[in-house]
């Protein structure tokens, strides 16, 4: 049974770190908390040896060397999945906000964001939207306590995206925000910090 020694936080698709200040800010618990950086996006400078998602998931599995719990925002989901694929025996907990979570969120009512974004960001790396993966069949070997924060007013990965996850998880549990968008973990911290502290408390089985 663990509880995590180091928290890791992955922000979206901005790649923005002080998206999670915030909440890392409010949370009681002792675990060490690092906030992760993606080369090439907003402040962060471009690393040669991080051109694609691989490369970035590659990059997170690098931080994980203790008990980790990953809280992850929207695309970085994804990536917290792929690195808990990786390293089952690390890590312990997962907090998942607003993410596709390699599946195909616009059956479920997604709208699309990509071109928007990209024309909002045109320095940033195009391979972190045009990716496509479906990790549909590898959810169920994600054992570990997953927490899935949702808001109610998000376009971007409506509640149906969340409530979907939920079944494919077997060790889930579904919290939606009233009112809450996209970015819910930022500008409801207080609400969210709570959730998260009681999340991580909860002991996990490594496999």
């Amino acid at each position: 049974m663990r509880t995590p020694s180091k928290l890791l936080f992955l922000p979206g698709a901005s790649g923005n770190t002080a998206f999670w200040e915030p909440v890392a800010n409010q949370l009681t618990t002792s675990a060490s908390k690092v906030i992760v950086g993606y080369p090439g996006f907003g402040q962060e400078p471009v690393a040669p040896g991080v051109n694609s998602f691989d490369d970035l998931v590659r990059m997170v599995v690098s931080h994980i060397d203790q008990p980790t719990a990953l809280i992850a925002q929207s695309m970085g989901g994804v990536l917290a999945i792929r690195a808990a694929l990786e390293k089952p025996d690390l890590i312990t907990h997962l907090v998942l906000t607003v993410t596709s979570g390699g599946i195909n969120t616009r059956a479920l009512g997604a709208q699309a964001w990509e071109g928007a974004f990209l024309e909002a960001n045109p320095t940033f790396p195009k391979w972190f939207v045009s990716f496509e993966t479906d990790l549909t069949g590898e959810l169920r070997e994600i054992t570990q306590p997953v927490l899935l924060l949702w808001g109610d007013a998000d376009p971007i990965s409506p509640v149906a995206v969340g409530q979907k996850l939920l079944e494919l998880l077997p060790d889930a549990h579904l919290h939606v925000i009233a009112g809450g968008n996209h970015d819910l973990a930022c500008n409801h911290a207080l609400q969210v910090a709570p959730l998260i502290d009681a999340h991580i408390s909860r002991s996990s089985v490594c496999n």
